[in-house]
């Protein structure tokens, strides 16, 4: 067998930016490549334990913001819903007798540590006539805030428990109820 001649070689420079194939970098050299895979062996977990903390701290905050403002999507499951909200406004538009029972109790209290019996004595007998006077509130506002729901939504559309709902609301002083009030006293709902 024969050889073939070699081809003659080609005179023309070669222009190393023409080729083609190239990652268009220089190639690192060990102590760069080694210094990048280069990590702490035990995680800095204090700043990011206090970076999530703080994190968290905004996200509740601001949960609590909106949920006191009414805001839907903070609030709990209990108090979402617009016949709920419309049960918050009609309690928080009234004057409930429920919202004077912390007050009332702590000078039912201040009365019973007073060494006279009779000041002991009547002070238990008004307590107990007066938290039969906020149960019939309850009742009546419970009443009346599924009567007023029931014109406005319609019976068939009606929630379960809304007029508990209401008759709990009325017990609680007016400055702690959560969500707050977002009417004024006698605004009622339309």
């Amino acid at each position: 067998m024969a050889k073939s001649p070699a081809p003659a070689p080609n005179d023309t420079p070669v222009d190393p930016t023409e080729t083609g194939s190239g990652k268009g970098r220089a190639t690192p050299s060990r102590a760069e490549q080694e210094a990048a895979r280069k990590r702490p062996l035990v995680p800095d977990t204090k700043e990011a334990k206090a970076r999530a903390r703080a994190e968290l701290a905004a996200q509740r905050e601001k949960a609590r913001v909106g949920m006191a403002a009414g805001e839907e999507r903070y609030l709990p499951v209990r108090d979402k819903g617009p016949q709920r909200r419309f049960a918050r406004d009609f309690v928080d538009a009234g004057w409930h007798l429920g919202e004077g029972v912390m007050p009332f109790m702590l000078i039912v209290i201040l009365l019973t540590v007073l060494p006279v019996q009779f000041f002991q004595y009547w002070a238990f007998v008004a307590l107990w006539i007066f938290i039969l006077f906020v149960i019939g509130d309850m009742i009546i506002t419970s009443i009346r805030v599924k009567r007023a729901a029931k014109d406005k939504f319609g019976e068939s559309k009606l929630e379960k428990g809304l007029g508990w709902y209401a008759a709990m609301r009325t017990v609680q002083m007016r400055f702690m109820r959560l969500p707050k009030a977002q009417v004024k006293r006698g605004q009622y709902p339309v």
